[in-house]
């Protein structure tokens, strides 16, 4: 069952955060692509976030304007670390050492 897209403060809701350090990288990864967006605390998630500087118990939604809603969907999308290409990064390093330190 879909989620149904409520407005707030002129945005549409893209995701929840289960914590406030997953909602402050969604929030940091959305303004780095000039997607802005606003949390919306759940319950006492906001208090317990300034009273013990962060928030593990109460979700976090994350809204953004309508018309940027595909572009966020995009940038949070998460990408399976099977699919990434390894690097062998003592190979890469050997061919630029140098001695020096």
């Amino acid at each position: 069952m879909e989620k149904i897209e409520k407005e707030w403060r002129g945005g549409v809701f893209l995701c929840t955060a289960r914590t406030s350090f997953e909602a402050d990288i969604f929030e940091s990864k959305l303004k780095s692509e000039d997607i802005p967006c606003v949390k919306r605390y759940r319950g006492a998630s906001n208090f317990l976030e300034i009273a013990m500087g962060a928030n593990t118990t109460f979700p976090i939604d994350i809204y953004v304007p309508e018309s940027t809603l595909e572009d966020a969907r995009n940038v949070i999308e998460p990408i399976p670390l099977d699919d990434c290409e390894e690097i062998d990064f003592e190979d890469e390093f050997e061919d630029e050492d140098d001695g020096n330190y």
